[in-house]
């Protein structure tokens, strides 16, 4: 292939990844100067590619909307991150519909060359994982995609919505944000009616409709960060507190911002944690391996003394 011929594809590539491409971005990626760059687009117009040209201080070039792209041209790398991608996603349960990502990754293959499709087959069938799928609820594609689009331009969504004990209802979110954990989806934002942050997860919204206004963006911390602390801090059954004698960073990696909310204390660190049960605590807190005082509940205090009880008599047992 001609360089030049080259260099026009390489340049659909780089406006087909999205967004408006600045002709100095353009020419810095292919090596050349501005006015070549503006030869390629014309020559992409000819073959009927809809380049649109954007004015303005950030204007440049970008690929019109509803472009279809043409056949599949992917290297061995951009191939392999695109299946192994979709089969994470699938194991990860972060796909929306387990179904469409078997089609899509069939698709790929099937218009890949002979020798790569094989190549990535052999991979496939040889990779193993050591835990099962996520088997969770995945939520409605089309509700996800309005959800987003409502983050993105900052609209008001009214929702549809079950909780966890199947209680239906209506309410307005002002959404700031799209989170994956742990294998599910979540909508974050501002319930206007309260004034409150809501984390709603999104296979329990039954539908979503963009309403009329517009908010203004939160300030501070991420939305990811601030769901993680509104998990440890949600209202659940037991209110637990530990005092444990460690560093933050080293408490931190067993009981994540999900878990607990940690604060230091004259040499020790106080782990604050909302939980529903109690049983799994007393593993996680043997494998901090420091110190540590139950302050809170008495009933973790009963559970963490038989938990070492039973850890005692195994190794005493001889078996």
């Amino acid at each position: 292939m001609a360089r030049p011929t080259a260099r026009v594809l390489t340049l659909l590539e780089l406006l087909q990844s999205g967004g408006t491409r600045t002709i100095a971005e353009l020419a810095d990626r292919l090596g050349v100067d501005g006015r070549t760059i503006r030869r390629y687009v014309d020559q992409l117009v000819e073959l009927d590619v809809p380049v649109e040209s954007v004015r303005g201080r950030y204007g440049g070039y970008r690929l019109g909307r509803g472009y279809r792209l043409p056949p599949l041209m992917l290297g061995d790398e951009e191939a392999l991150a695109v299946l192994l991608g979709l089969v994470a996603g699938e194991r990860l349960g972060l796909t929306t519909d387990r179904t469409a990502s078997e089609t899509a990754s069939a698709k790929i293959r099937r218009v890949l060359p002979a020798h790569l499709a094989g190549r990535l087959d052999a991979l496939l069938e040889s990779l193993e994982f050591t835990d099962d799928p996520l088997a969770v609820a995945t939520p409605d594609a089309g509700i996800l995609l309005a959800v987003a689009d409502a983050v993105r331009n900052r609209r008001p969504v009214r929702l549809r919505y079950a909780d966890r004990h199947g209680k239906r209802s209506e309410r307005t979110l002002h959404p700031h944000g799209v989170v994956a954990h742990a294998g599910r989806w979540y909508l974050a934002g501002i319930d206007p009616e309260i004034g409150e942050e809501r984390t709603l997860r999104l296979d329990r919204i039954t539908d979503a409709r963009t309403q009329p206004g517009s908010f203004e963006a939160p300030v501070g911390s991420g939305v990811a960060d601030r769901m993680l602390t509104g998990f440890a801090t949600a209202d659940y059954r037991y209110e637990v507190t530990v005092r444990i004698q460690g560093t933050v960073d080293r408490v931190r990696a067993r009981l994540p911002v999900s878990v607990a909310t940690l604060t230091e204390d004259s040499g020790w660190v106080r782990a604050e944690i909302r939980a529903e049960r109690l049983d799994w605590l007393p593993p996680l807190l043997a494998a901090l391996d420091l110190p540590f005082v139950v302050e809170r509940p008495d009933e973790l205090r009963d559970l963490v003394t038989a938990f070492a009880a039973r850890l005692t008599s195994y190794a005493e047992s001889g078996y």
